[in-house]
């Protein structure tokens, strides 16, 4: 194994391990005051972020639907929780990774709570209800499900709007665009990346976003290798597929 792969490997050791502390206290102060509002969407979103780190399907569902629980507990009390709603939606998808074809059930509660929270703080999470929303319709499939290219273009292009220096933004339009086989599109994306990496290494530091820079990172090397390709896969956009509402 080379270097960076031992020091990615290390990085998500030590991510996984403090999301596993953050989850146990998370559930301590949640079991201690169940009719905390922030202390159950914080319990909710512990549960997510162990989940990210799930070993199995199993593991990962169990997370997923304490989340739920934590998240539709806080709604109880508060149905204008936009962190309660938004991670309510984050935890369903994680729910929905475990469950195959039977996932697409989930998928109108998901959109439901990410428009919910939208509603109530589009701001929140560095514009997290729309970044959700975009990545929703752009990986559903459009024939069985709420897939749609001119609604994921939407919400990924409001979420860089609404936080433009955050990467996972840039990056997740960016590689839509190159799904839609859009070379203009990605070119765009990427150099306005290039432009905010270096304030943005400033900006998410510290151990809670490791994790995170060695997902960036990599993704950020694909994207170049795409843009520096000739590719057929990267042409000029064209005309509205069915698949495209």
């Amino acid at each position: 194994m080379c270097s960076a792969q031992q020091s990615s490997s290390a990085v998500e050791n030590e991510s996984a391990s403090r999301a596993k502390r953050v989850y146990w206290e998370a559930d301590a102060r949640f079991k201690k005051e169940p009719k905390n509002v922030e202390a159950a969407w914080q319990f909710g979103r512990a549960c997510f972020d162990a989940a990210e780190f799930a070993t199995n399907s199993t593991e990962r569902a169990q997370m997923a639907e304490q989340g739920i629980a934590a998240c539709k507990q806080a709604l109880v009390q508060n149905r204008e929780s936009a962190a309660a709603h938004y991670y309510l939606g984050m935890n369903l998808g994680e729910l929905a990774q475990t469950r195959g074809l039977s996932a697409l059930k989930l998928v109108d509660q998901m959109q439901r709570e990410f428009e919910l929270a939208r509603t109530l703080d589009e701001l929140l999470d560095y514009a997290g209800p729309d970044r959700n929303l975009g990545m929703l319709y752009r990986d559903a499939p459009a024939w069985i499900s709420v897939g749609s290219k001119s609604k994921a273009r939407k919400h990924l292009m409001r979420a860089v709007e609404l936080a433009p220096n955050y990467p996972e933004n840039r990056l997740n339009l960016a590689e839509a665009y190159v799904k839609w086989s859009d070379r203009n599109g990605v070119r765009r994306e990427f150099k306005a990346l290039e432009e905010l990496w270096p304030k943005a290494r400033t900006n998410f530091v510290g151990a809670a976003w490791s994790s995170s820079w060695v997902d960036w990172e990599r993704r950020l090397r694909e994207l170049k290798k795409k843009v520096e390709e000739p590719s057929k896969t990267l042409e000029s956009p064209r005309q509205k597929t069915e698949g495209e509402r």
